[in-house]
């Protein structure tokens, strides 16, 4: 049976790969992402391991805000763009602008700035990225059959978080031969820059048209930027009741929250366990560098739980497959977490990265298959939004309960507990809401019913 599903997964991934278009956009997703990787890596190794400095929880997730806010903050204004403009233009142009502000934040960092300016630098950098990211992921369905979609949602997001691992390993390279400190750090920052722009050239080879959205030509149209900016809140509302009706998604998306301020718990104590417990006595560069296995053994992990996800979701129900991760990422952070030990944290975070994979493959599947068309942009940006947000506020809520040198069993009894119960509750909600299946069927809108926002004469689309 495992050799049938073995050769399943192969012939599937053949599939996907074998359509020209999934090819040119995963080609721009991998080459960005490790960009990603290593503009994330030069901005972590200055700001959490800086030969000078010991970070404290509070400063260790003030960077962390810094790093993941804007998916949060930019993401309801990134999806209903991404409704409306090219998404093949968003590709292209979203990484020649990101490629523009990493010149600004290197330079910041080759000068010693740690603060505001290169707080705004990055935010800059990280938030055009969101319409990146969220373009991608709407623009999947465009480039594959409906029924390779798990398989796609395998391959692309989770190659390119292997290779956002990959390149974050090899910016912390650059980082080293250039002999760190500040110098190395930015030196990081500008190859990343350069992952960027070369994404864009790739993008570049996309027709326009390609991605979407697809537009009803009957919907009236606006007055431009402004028109756009004042339908925001008009979409979100509109998308947010979409999800509402659609119980299966809308209990996916809350979960994957749940897993990720778990999961920004145990970074932030992760950092800190490196930095001030394990080697407190160490330069920045030596903690970094053994920190550099925990990144390792987690994007293999996650590269796991990509080949371990579709054949599983065919011999089980997602609902099951997703109760079922939860569930081994507490039993796992409960015992090798309460070992503050070097090598049981590397299994750790290869384990969690198994849990955040399956869970990111998925939940994204369930999304797809449950939103309509039209709604997808904003739907994805609400997921992006509780993806991000719910890991800083999971590293800042910590904060106050964790230690300088990150270790507090009370905390990694919290996690693994948490990671059960959010499995059990999403296993439950889910059986509740299938029982009256024929109910939900009878109470939801008719797919001609559903419309993306009011038909209000204002709303723009824009190429």
């Amino acid at each position: 049976m495992a050799d049938k599903h073995k050769s399943s997964f192969v012939a599937d991934l053949r599939a996907v790969l074998g359509e020209p278009d999934f090819r040119r956009l995963y080609a721009t997703r991998l080459v960005s992402q490790t960009g990603d990787g290593m503009f994330n890596a030069g901005f972590a190794a200055y700001a959490f391991f800086s030969a000078t400095t010991f970070p404290n929880p509070a400063a260790a997730a003030s960077a962390a805000a810094v790093l993941y806010l804007p998916y949060s903050l930019i993401g309801p204004f990134a999806g209903v763009f991404i409704d409306r403009w090219s998404r093949r233009q968003i590709l292209v142009w979203s990484a020649a602008i990101r490629s523009m502000m990493v010149v600004i934040a290197a330079f910041l960092v080759g000068s010693g700035t740690l603060g505001l300016p290169l707080y705004i630098a990055v935010l800059a950098v990280l938030g055009v990225n969101r319409f990146f990211l969220s373009a991608l992921s709407a623009a999947l369905p465009h480039v594959v059959p409906e029924d390779k979609l798990v398989m796609a949602n395998a391959v692309a997001p989770t190659s390119g978080t292997i290779v956002g691992f990959i390149g974050g390993v090899l910016g912390l390279g650059v980082h080293l031969v250039t002999g760190g400190g500040h110098i190395g750090s930015a030196a990081t920052l500008l190859a990343g820059g350069l992952g960027y722009a070369a994404a864009g050239l790739i993008g570049a080879t996309i027709p326009k048209d390609l991605l979407g959205p697809n537009r009803d030509p009957r919907q009236p149209t606006g007055n431009g930027l402004a028109a756009d900016f004042g339908a925001v809140a008009v979409g979100l509302v509109a998308g947010a009741r979409h999800l509402w009706q659609r119980k299966e998604a809308l209990y996916a998306i809350v979960t994957i929250g749940a897993h990720r301020f778990l999961y920004g718990i145990c970074l932030l104590m992760s950092i800190l366990l490196y930095r001030n417990y394990f080697y407190p006595s160490k330069s920045g560069n030596t903690a970094l560098g053994h920190f550099t296995l925990v990144v390792i053994t987690s994007a293999i992990g996650y590269g796991a739980g990509a080949v371990l996800t579709p054949p599983m979701t065919r011999r089980l129900s997602k609902t099951t497959w997703v109760a079922a991760l939860l569930a081994f990422g507490g039993v796992t952070a409960g015992l090798l977490g309460a070992t503050f030990s070097q090598v049981p944290f590397l299994l750790l975070g290869f384990a969690l990265g198994i849990t955040g994979q399956g869970l990111t493959i998925t939940v994204t599947t369930i999304v797809q298959e449950q939103v309509g068309e039209s709604f997808l942009g904003r739907i994805f940006s609400l997921y992006d939004m509780m993806y991000n947000a719910s890991f800083v506020i999971g590293a800042a809520a910590s904060v106050a309960f964790m230690p300088l040198t990150g270790k507090s069993y009370a905390v990694v009894a919290f996690v693994a507990a948490a990671y059960v119960a959010a499995g059990a509750a999403y296993w439950l909600l889910n059986l509740r809401a299938a029982q009256p299946a024929h109910v939900a069927e009878d109470l939801a809108p008719a797919p001609s019913e559903e419309v993306p926002e009011p038909p209000v004469p204002d709303q723009a689309h824009r190429s």
